[in-house]
């Protein structure tokens, strides 16, 4: 009788069927260069090489080259690099990694004369990873979560929107890295440093909170604004709770749709300017209202009512 042995791989573990030990918690982050696609051919390969030598180069200015020389499940992604690292180093890598990154593409983009600049997204995120040491090592929800930060529209939106003279690095920072390292006061960045935004990527079932952090920052940084006009109702679309001083009536629970292309709305008083912008340069296209969604220049927060004190 013939034997038949199978070299199919093992059959995938289904969830829910009986606990298991998570996998160990990791830091991961992942840079991806803009307009990458953009680029002629040719600079394609020399655009993947220099990408994880400047990552490199600034871990090693920020003191960090421990976490470059011990780095787990490395890769790169063709435009740009991903590696996991210790959660605790966590804070350095918001601090002063985020900033000494800016200043090294800084260094390289004036020396590289007569070529595109580089400019570099950055996502960061901890979550538990499994290390098997192979291909495959590294694979699960909390690194698909940060491509996705990097992907998202707030990020793109600010290297779209700043100087490429000035800005060179826009990060974003998952919310549970940013409870853990920067709430908790591990960071040698204020949080006041850090914008909440909704990331969101088109043609992606994904929406999480996070927070950008842009160290040198040449325009306004971006919330992120819903996308549709159902979510853009939201809390604004509510009829808020009466103070005593204004009797309800059926005008004010009659819905109101307003519209105008390339243009401003104002439904109330407003204080200062205005200006909408979409903006679409090379390979990063931010389009809609989301690109002109302004939470003021980076450190200017304002808590409570702005209105506090006004008769």
């Amino acid at each position: 009788m013939l034997e038949f042995t199978s070299d199919l791989p093992q059959q995938i573990a289904g969830p829910y069927a009986i606990s298991r030990p998570l996998p160990p918690y990791r830091g991961i982050l992942a840079v991806d260069a803009k307009d990458f696609t953009g680029r002629p051919a040719i600079e394609h390969g020399a655009v993947s090489r220099v990408v994880p030598e400047l990552l490199r180069t600034a871990l090693i200015r920020a003191e960090l080259r421990d976490l470059w020389d011990e780095r787990m499940f490395a890769a790169s992604t063709g435009d740009g690099y991903v590696f996991g690292f210790d959660p605790v180093r966590a804070p350095f890598v918001i601090h002063p990694l985020v900033s000494t990154l800016e200043e090294v593409l800084t260094d390289y983009n004036i020396l590289s004369h007569g070529t595109v600049p580089i400019r570099l997204r950055l996502s960061l995120h901890i979550g538990p990873l499994p290390d098997t040491g192979d291909e495959f090592s590294g694979n699960g929800t909390a690194r698909n979560d940060t491509h996705r930060l990097l992907d998202s529209r707030p990020v793109k939106a600010v290297l779209a929107s700043h100087s490429e003279n000035i800005t060179h690095v826009a990060a974003i920072i998952s919310e549970r890295c940013y409870e853990d390292a920067i709430l908790g006061g591990y960071t040698g960045r204020h949080r006041d440093h850090f914008v909440e935004v909704a990331a969101t990527v088109d043609g992606k079932p994904f929406s999480q909170r996070a927070w950008l952090y842009v160290p040198r920052p040449s325009g306004p940084l971006h919330d992120g604004c819903p996308s549709t006009a159902q979510e853009a109702v939201g809390d604004a679309g509510r009829v808020p709770e009466s103070d005593g001083t204004h009797q309800s009536t059926d005008a004010d629970l009659r819905p109101v749709s307003s519209s105008a292309p390339n243009g401003n709305v104002n439904t109330g008083t407003v204080h200062g300017g205005q200006s909408v912008g979409n903006y679409h340069i090379a390979g990063d296209h931010v389009e809609d209202s989301k690109a002109a969604c302004l939470r003021g220049w980076q450190g200017d927060r304002i808590r409570g009512s702005k209105y506090q004190g006004r008769q």
